[in-house]
């Protein structure tokens, strides 16, 4: 049959010569290929390893210290830089009495190892632990704090003090040191000063200088060493001048990573702030003599969520004209690109503000320069001061004498005089720039109570402001860093928006997980800015259906007609019905002063009744010093005269609605 195919002879073989060919072929470049990768394959492999290994000894705080020939470590837990400048001060100290020390950030170190500081001999761990918000841990500390709470670690033989950094007017004054101090001594440490308690309500620099002359002598009795008598300064960082640096190679004032402003990537936080455009500036009253603004960032496609309660922080910039006049009167040109690199190679921190930049990015976006500075700065700068009395001056306000402190208190802090004042009164005072930079603080991140709801407006933003503008004793106006900065940054219309650096800071002020709770919320002034998201939310809130249960605001301001902050927006939501009750303190549109605790208890019936029968949710924002006290006592005296309750009982009823998160505070001093 034609179709059918011839058989194969059976002497003919089953591959050609060209098919083994192949076969050979492909097999050679199949195997040349497996040695091929055998051989890379373990490269990558191998510099993980190293990398890990590389982690492992930089997370070795103990390591480190024994390598350095160290003996003391200072840990500090901060949120405003304050604990950090007081770790880097102690951590300087030491050289005085014959010791080396190192300041460390927790988060950067495996803190497990502290059960091995006894491997080094005369050692000793200092803690200068702020706290924040309601009796929080710093971000820094968080981890710390966590590890601490949960483990059950031996430091046995590990000698510790601890200094706290706090504020008298909130409710947990100094919760974080207090606890670190208890929680190391149960661990087994040995305490060798006590606890020390900063008070940033009264003077902190004063609590803290007092209490570093008490333990500097306890430490050297306790260790048998003897001050070296050297009160000398010491530089912690060396200039570089760079002549022909590549401008891409500079910073211009970001927080993190180089050219990080322009080319942006989340996730976005303290270290990676996102560049927001404000997409609304207005001012808020409508007259007087204050200027109360509503701003609204957008932070479209950034991938930023926040809850109602959250904190944004922005990061400001300084006022040229200050910037200029440091210039001006130090004699230097501001645009000089420099490098301040740290004369300790092994220290994590290898300048003190991101660097290589310009004098004038570094006075503008890094530097703290219009806080007074503190004792600290003034005790490096008085050698500066070619006029013998100026000089002793300045060495007097350094000083722990009571005459110098009380000049330090009248000439620096109560007249407001920041560096450039000093630098201006005292006209034989010219410190080299480079070492004022070394001196001078970082400029913080300022944080604000987010005043709107991610359910209503998922893409912005919205911060509530006053402006700060004041005179001080010496005729200077002296005004607020980030307000006035926010109050310039105005949405134009030329394509070019104008931005503001920012982050979120997650809070633990909570709406009710039960939308059926009652919620009583006292905000006067700029206080409002949370609750205006809340309002918000239970508002949205209802439109799905929700039962939502009773919403009532205690708002205060000084007039009707001039600062009645979102009067429009409040008297809707009470005409729709999603406020129950709107109560309004106008303090100065009568002889008699009326303030938010006056209402509280002119309502009190209907107060007790929504927290002691339907379990309603308390929130106070607003001043810590007068406002949260005088409203706490309000609550007080409703539980006395309507629970029956004794002032003391009173107390402990408010207490446990604390501890039970039915009374939250978001305050400020």
């Amino acid at each position: 049959m034609a179709d059918t195919p011839e058989l194969m002879d059976e002497d003919e073989p089953f591959f050609s010569n060209l098919d083994i060919f192949l076969f050979s072929l492909i097999a050679g470049l199949l195997v040349y290929w497996l040695i091929f990768r055998k051989k890379v394959e373990p490269i990558p492999e191998f510099k993980k390893l190293e990398s890990v290994a590389q982690t492992t000894k930089e997370t070795s705080f103990i390591d480190k210290m024994k390598k350095t020939g160290k003996n003391i470590v200072v840990f500090y837990g901060s949120q405003t830089g304050t604990a950090e400048e007081f770790s880097n001060r102690l951590s300087k100290d030491a050289h005085r009495y014959g010791m080396k020390g190192m300041s460390a950030d927790p988060e950067e170190y495996d803190m497990s190892e502290l059960s091995r500081l006894p491997e080094i001999e005369n050692s000793l761990a200092i803690f200068c632990m702020a706290t924040y918000g309601e009796g929080d841990p710093t971000d820094n500390s968080q981890d710390f704090y966590d590890w601490l709470q949960e483990g059950d670690a031996d430091f046995t033989g590990v000698k510790y003090t601890v200094f706290a950094l706090g504020n008298k007017t909130y409710e947990h004054y100094n919760a974080m040191g207090k606890y670190v101090d208890k929680r190391l001594a149960e661990l087994g440490a040995q305490r060798i000063f006590d606890l020390g308690m900063g008070d940033d309500d009264g003077n902190l620099e004063e609590d803290f200088v007092s209490w570093r002359e008490q333990f500097w002598p306890a430490v050297c009795e306790h260790f048998g060493v003897e001050a070296t008598g050297e009160e000398s300064s010491i530089r912690q960082y060396e200039l570089k001048v760079h002549s022909d640096l590549n401008m891409n190679k500079i910073y211009t004032g970001e927080v993190g990573r180089l050219k990080s402003f322009e080319n942006q990537k989340p996730p976005f936080d303290s270290k990676n702030p996102f560049l927001a455009p404000v997409s609304v500036n207005r001012k808020l009253d409508k007259a007087g003599d204050r200027h109360l603004m509503h701003l609204e960032l957008d932070v479209t496609c950034s991938k930023i969520r926040y809850d109602s309660g959250d904190h944004v922080a922005v990061y400001p910039i300084n006022d040229s004209v200050i910037v200029n006049r440091i210039g001006e009167v130090l004699g230097v040109d501001l645009d000089t690109v420099i490098s301040l690199n740290n004369l300790d190679e092994e220290s994590n921190k290898k300048h003190p503000f991101p660097c290589p930049s310009t004098y004038r990015t570094a006075l503008t976006h890094y530097l703290d320069i219009t806080n007074p500075p503190r004792t600290n700065v003034l005790y490096e700068l008085a050698q500066y001061a070619t006029e013998p009395k100026e000089q002793e001056n300045v060495r007097k306000m350094a000083s722990s004498s009571p005459e110098g402190k009380a000049l330090y208190q009248s000439w620096v802090l109560d007249s407001c005089r920041n560096i450039l004042a000093i630098l201006e009164d005292l006209p034989s005072l010219r410190p080299p720039i480079d070492h004022l930079c070394e001196l001078l603080p970082r400029l913080q991140a300022r944080y604000y109570s987010i005043a709107s709801s991610s359910k209503v407006h998922p893409n912005s933003i919205h911060i509530c402001a006053v402006v700060v503008e004041y005179e001080t004793k010496t005729g200077r106006v002296n005004k607020g860093v980030a307000t006035n900065w926010l109050k310039s940054k105005m949405p134009t219309d030329n394509g070019h928006k104008a931005s503001v650096p920012m982050y979120i800071r997650k809070s633990q002020f909570r709406l009710p997980f039960k939308s059926t709770n009652p919620v009583i919320m006292v905000g006067p002034g700029t206080g409002i800015a949370p609750f205006m998201g809340f309002v918000q939310e239970r508002g949205w809130l209802k439109e799905q259906g929700k039962e939502v249960g009773e919403t009532v605001l205690y708002y205060g301001c000084r007039h009707k007609n001039e600062d009645f902050l979102y009067q429009e927006e409040l008297e809707e939501f009470e005409k729709t019905g999603v406020l129950t009750a709107l109560n309004v303190a106008f303090s100065r549109d009568q002889a008699e002063k009326v303030y938010v605790q006056h209402l509280l208890k002119k309502s009190k019936e209907a107060v007790w009744r929504l927290v002691h029968t339907d379990n309603a949710h308390i929130y106070i924002c607003g001043d810590a010093r007068n406002m949260a006290r005088d409203v706490q006592n309000a609550f007080y005296e409703i539980a006395e005269e309507l629970g029956g309750l004794s002032r003391a009982q009173a107390v402990d009823y408010i207490k446990k609605l604390m501890t039970k998160g039915r009374y939250s505070q978001d305050v400020w001093s």
